[in-house]
């Protein structure tokens, strides 16, 4: 007997095929004896010997191999139609249905059963046919074979799994995908002459009742679901649907909140918003006398300012500048993080992933007719062979590229990842061509005459998208399928816009080299990077009208990330440089064309401006003498949220000293002191909330947000100080200038005297005299209030709609290589990325219990790791795990079978003896006794894994662990124990943010259930977790921040407003009227919530105080008589003039900037945010404080009383 005929581990080796000699003999007798002549057709295989006496005794010493291959079928006396020959060719031709089928013992019994009967049954006549003989040999056979039998056999096998490809095992046997596998093409599959195995036909003939005389084999079967007479128990669920009860169904999604049918978020909101339109003395006494000090003594303080901006700058020397996004999204303290050191220092970082996606501008579609019969198969474009070549002379091309670095040349097989290295050191390339061994001598490859061709690629690509792993296709080319790396190509990897399991209707092509990544190693890495640099040079000049390629390397995202940040500096100085000219020129108060240049102050106004930048420069160097490292978010938003406080601030200090009148006896600095006086305590009011709320929000958990705040939160402090104290004093300096009619800038230049009336400027007039009295009047506030509330209702009906997670094309420019590259990712590939399952360190696999909590197979526990990863598999929709887990456990039992070929050792030396080795010293690892079949356990256990795990696959052998299993088994020293250890499998297709927080949680969700089970831990990684992970408290982080700093700031603006408490109220409402606004802005203008936005709102709550504390503390202390008075006087102090106006300008040319993320997240949050803080600032606080503004603190009125006391002001007050 010889070989049986392998599927995609070569199966065609593993079907044995017997001869009959004749057409009918009695029962009771054999049809052949022995084996014979070479075979004609499959040189290397034996006929057997025509013999049609009567069974002949076996011989004694094939005794224990009739009982290892056939238990219980000895035939009483052991007279048998086949020899001991015969017996040791079945046991070579089934190593490999042992291999991949013995993981359940009633399957594989039911096989041997089939194979015993056809090889040694002295009842052969009765169901065997010879219907082609020569002289000694049987040529052709027919097998009369129980249709029921036939079912059984099939239906016990049809579930069991191949752990290391993630396919069932039949895929690998039967020719053809598992789905389209049944019983009767199996056997047939098996018995057929065109599989290159079997060297003369086996016909098989189904049926229940006799045929022509013969009477089919229709012997005992065992169900998967029972249990052999051996002990052996059932299959296990994840090899028998039968034994695992009910189909885990998915909980149900949770209902809508729905009220009527309608949104219950919108009714609420409706209704509300229908029943609402029907239904400190001492503070300014210190600042009053910093002032004055400040204006008597500049050089003093302009020096003490300069010599503390400049120690704090100093830092910057030491600054350093975070790129790496990992750092940037994911603390080094968040479990993700964790779960990623983890595996990185126990089995190495993840990969380097070079890839592209191949189409074609062509419409060609074609259609294939197998000669052999078949249903015509259409092809498209991008399998064309033409096309073929093109392609596969790009990837020789892209394998040939030579980086240098540091002097040295770098090839792909200098970083490739070769997973049978030193033994096979071609590289992993997953692209279709490697069916095709990358040659284009096999893609040419064909059998036919001037007539006809009988195999071609086509056949060949079809037969090996369904078995990639085979090492001999059942075609009349025999070729291989096997990857040159030694490894499966498996089409769903290589291929993109198929339908379902359609490979053949693919419309791209997916090219993928894995490169080996590097932890610690900086030359190394460097090579990496500079050959990853070559290949993208190279891509972006390769041209080819059939091919449209796009292409991504692992660094190619962090580089557009850093063109990009380089491209939008020159959008960033515009946007900064309008802001201010703007601020230079609208600090001035010209009175006449001929003061022009003696009432401007643009001096003044730059030197606001260098304020604002030293604040900044300071925050950043004292951070960065403590080894703070800065992230691209500081340097692009803090100068604008620091730029929006201090103008402001400015605006407000120089704009109530124009319009101050001094006092009599009152000198120069008096009465800046005074002015300090009065609106100093408004300015530490907002710039002290906001300072607060920062530090309050670093203490979240996102590295980018809280680095934000820390550096925000004291760039804001340090502006406040230089401005009460830097510029007060070049206030002073400038009025000095101006009352001594000097020009601006050029100072030494001295106008004519003059006496110039002092005028109120344009927009002051308009604000005072049209827009306060009109927005108060009495039919037109509650127009603003309903407005504004009907503004906030549907906020609030939709911030629960707000979308999580950045789309990562946002992050690139407009014009970059790798969009297209995301565009086909998404549109293409199909599927999801690979996740890994992790034991942690200290679990025993030596015991059985350790074992039974992590196998799938026989005698495992129903809720083991790799039994709850298969269950989650079934309902993949749900939980996006794709497929069973790869399982070395499972696969190792398999291997160190003794009935195996796999594991051997030399006798003399103990060392591993590989399956393809013929040497009479190589011996089985473990004995043939009832102990040596059970799985190993103790010393036995850790003897065999190392050879294992360093076994590479072979035709004998398609077990052997090294090139599957080589990473996944972090191995104690000396192979002591198994440490930390691997289970993978793949996500199902992800295309959008929302899917990949899905995946993250649903697999960490299974990792908990598995934890709890094993009582060990486990965890799930995937290499995508470490960006993700912000994602599930995202929103969570985003109520703690935003609740902490509204609370921050109510605390302080209650203090720091002699603990007028309604006043804290009223400011805080406003503020978080504007956030949730701001929510509503984001939901309109598909603006998601991430750390970017996060800090944008965060910012949102220190500029909101901007718009909001002055108005409310010039309410508190105003002594006008009634509040729409009140209110009125209270929007002379407005932040038009500063945020509004300076910001205006400066975010419409964030515009223009080729970055997405930039448009999204910075030109339209920011302009948002001066939007919506101008008009709840402007219109709609005064109105509010209109209606329920704090009263008069009679103590304010007396205090006003006295300070104006003898002065025009204490005449109007009177009045």
């Amino acid at each position: 007997m010889n070989s049986i005929p392998r599927g995609t581990t070569n199966t065609a080796q593993m079907i044995t095929v017997f001869l009959l000699s004749f057409c009918q003999v009695e029962a009771q007798h054999c049809v052949w004896y022995g084996e014979c002549g070479e075979s004609v057709k499959v040189p290397g295989k034996k006929y057997n010997c025509k013999y049609t006496g009567s069974p002949i005794p076996l011989q004694s010493e094939g005794y224990d191999l009739l009982t290892e291959l056939c238990p219980g079928y000895d035939y009483g006396n052991r007279s048998l139609c086949c020899n001991v020959d015969q017996l040791r060719t079945l046991k070579g031709s089934l190593q490999l249905p042992l291999q991949f089928l013995s993981r359940c013992p009633a399957c594989f019994f039911n096989l041997m059963n089939l194979f015993c009967e056809l090889t040694c049954s002295p009842h052969q006549s009765q169901f065997m046919n010879a219907t082609k003989v020569d002289n000694i040999n049987v040529l052709e056979v027919q097998y009369y074979i129980g249709q029921t039998f036939s079912n059984a056999m099939y239906n016990a096998c049809r579930d069991v799994q191949a752990p290391s490809s993630n396919v069932k095992a039949l895929s690998l046997l039967c020719g053809k995908d598992a789905k389209d596998c049944n019983a009767t093409n199996w056997i047939q599959y098996m018995f057929n002459i065109e599989n290159g195995q079997t060297p003369f036909p086996i016909i098989p003939i189904f049926s229940d009742v006799p045929v022509s005389g013969y009477t089919p084999m229709n012997n005992k079967t065992y169900a998967c679901t029972e249990g052999l007479e051996d002990g052996s128990g059932p299959c296990s669920c994840q090899d028998c649907t039968k034994a695992c009860g009910p189909k885990p169904v998915p909980p149900p999604l949770p209902p809508p909140w729905t009220i009527l049918g309608i949104d219950a978020m919108t009714v609420i909101m409706w209704i509300s918003y229908i029943a609402f339109l029907t239904g400190g003395n001492v503070l300014r006494l210190i600042f009053s006398s910093w002032g004055s000090f400040c204006v008597r003594h500049p050089s003093v303080v302009l020096l003490g300012s300069l010599i503390l901006v400049v120690a704090s700058s100093g830092g910057l020397v030491y600054m350093r500048i975070t790129t790496d996004p990992v750092d940037l999204w994911s603390a080094p303290t968040s479990q993700a993080r964790q779960e990623k050191d983890y595996f990185d220092s126990h089995f190495g970082p993840f990969f380097r992933t070079v890839q592209l996606i191949i189409t074609s501008p062509l419409q060609i579609n074609f259609t294939y007719s197998p000669y052999f019969g078949g249903s015509d198969v259409p092809f498209g474009a991008v399998l064309d062979k033409d096309i073929l070549h093109q392609v596969l002379d790009l990837q020789l091309d892209i394998e040939g590229l030579v980086a240098t670095y540091e002097g040295q040349n770098v090839t792909l097989k200098d970083l490739c990842l070769a997973p049978l290295a030193p033994y096979n050191n071609n590289c992993t390339i997953l692209s279709v061509l490697n069916y095709f061994q990358n040659s284009h001598a096999v893609l040419d490859h064909s059998i036919g005459d001037d007539f006809f061709v009988y195999a071609d690629f086509h056949s060949h690509f079809l037969y090996c998208v369904s078995a990639p792993a085979s090492l001999n296709d059942t075609t009349l080319l025999h070729d291989p399928c096997l990857g040159t790396f030694g490894g499966p190509v498996f089409p769903w990897l290589a291929l993109g816009g198929y339908d379902e399991t359609n490979y053949n209707n693919a419309t791209a092509l997916v090219i993928t080299f894995p490169l080996n990544n590097y932890l610690n190693d900086t030359v190394k890495l460097g090579k990496a990077l500079a050959w990853e640099k070559e290949f993208i040079s190279f891509m972006k000049n390769y041209k080819n009208p059939n091919l449209t390629v796009a292409f991504s390397a692992e660094r190619s995202i962090e580089d557009e990330l850093d063109r990009e940040s380089n491209s939008d500096i020159r959008t960033i100085v515009i946007s900064y440089a309008i802001m201010f000219i703007y601020i230079s020129l609208a600090l001035g108060h010209i009175h006449s064309f001929n003061r022009v240049m003696v009432d401007s102050k643009i001096s003044l106004g730059i030197a606001g401006i260098l304020i604002v930048l030293s604040s900044v420069a300071s925050s950043l160097g004292i951070f960065s003498y403590f080894g703070i490292p800065l992230t691209l978010i500081v340097i692009e938003v803090i100068p604008f949220l620091v730029l929006a406080v201090g103008v402001d601030n400015i605006f407000i200090i120089v704009q109530t000293y124009q319009r101050d009148e001094r006092m009599p006896q009152e000198e120069l600095h008096q009465q800046i002191g005074r002015i300090l006086g009065d609106v100093a305590p408004s300015m530490f009011l907002s710039s002290f909330s906001e300072t607060v709320a920062f530090f309050l929000g670093a203490l979240s958990n996102m590295p980018a947000v809280r680095t934000f705040s820390l550096f925000a939160g004291l760039a804001v402090f340090i502006d406040f100080l230089l401005q009460i104290s830097c510029f007060v004093s070049l206030l002073g300096l400038d009025a000095k200038r101006q009352e001594g009619n000097r020009l601006d800038i050029i100072c030494c230049v001295k106008l004519p005297e003059g006496q110039e009336a002092k005028t109120e400027s344009f927009l002051f007039r308009f604000f005072k005299k049209v827009y306060a009295p009109f927005i108060l009047k009495e039919w037109v506030r509650p127009i603003i209030v309903a407005v504004f509330v009907g503004m906030l209702s549907f906020s609030i009906a939709v911030v629960n709609k707000v979308e999580i997670g950045l789309d990562q094309k946002l992050s690139m420019p407009d014009d970059s290589y790798v969009l297209d590259y995301f565009k086909n990712l998404t549109e293409y590939l199909h599927t999801g990325a690979p996740v890994y399952f992790v034991v942690e360190d200290g679990l025993n696999y030596s015991s059985p219990e350790g074992q039974n909590v992590v196998c799938g197979g026989v005698g495992c526990n129903n809720n083991s790791l790799v039994q709850q990863v298969y269950a989650a598999s079934l309902i993949s929709n749900y939980t996006t795990i794709a497929f069973t887990p790869s399982s070395w456990l499972d696969d190792y039992f398999d291997w160190v079978k003794p009935q195996s070929t796999c594991c051997r050792y030399y006798n003399n030396t103990g060392t591993f003896c590989n399956a393809s080795v013929v040497n009479s010293s190589c011996v089985h690892c473990r004995p043939m006794t009832p102990s040596g079949k059970q799985r190993p356990e103790g010393d036995d256990f850790m003897r065999f894994l190392p050879m294992f795990l360093s076994d590479n696959p072979n035709v004998k052998c398609g077990k052997g662990g090294h090139a599957a299993y080589a990473t996944a088994v972090d191995l104690h020293p000396n192979n002591t124990g198994v440490g930390a250890t691997y289970f993978m499998t793949y996500h199902t297709i992800l295309k959008e943010s929302p899917d990949y927080i899905d995946a993250l949680k649903m697999a960490r969700i299974l990792a908990e259930n598995i934890s709890q089970s094993m009582d060990h831990k486990v965890f799930a990684y995937s290499v995508f977790y470490v960006f993700y992970e912000q994602y599930l408290t995202i929103a969570y982080d985003t109520a703690l921040n935003l609740s902490v700093s509204l609370a921050s700031i109510f605390v302080v603006t209650t203090v720091l407003l002699g603990f007028e408490l309604w006043s804290a109220v009223i400011v805080s409402l406003t503020i978080a009227m504007i956030l949730v606004n701001m929510f509503g802005v984001m939901w309109l203008w598909n603006i998601s919530l991430n750390a970017v936005s996060l800090v944008n709102l965060v910012m949102c709550c220190g500029i909101s105080v901007e718009f909001c504390s002055h108005i409310v503390r010039a309410f508190s202390i105003s002594v006008k008589k009634n509040r729409v008075e009140r209110a009125e006087e209270a929007l002379e102090v407005n932040t038009f003039f500063g945020i509004t106006l300076t910001k205006f300008g400066g975010i419409l040319i964030l515009a223009l900037s080729k970055s997405q993320i930039f448009q999204v997240f910075y030109f339209r949050m920011y302009l948002a945010i001066v939007l919506l803080g101008a008009t709840h600032g402007l219109i709609f606080l005064p109105v509010l404080l209109s209606y329920i503004g704090p009263t008069v603190n009679k103590a304010k009125v007396f205090a006003a009383n006295q300070r104006y006391a003898g002065t025009e002001r204490e005449r109007l007050l009177n009045y």
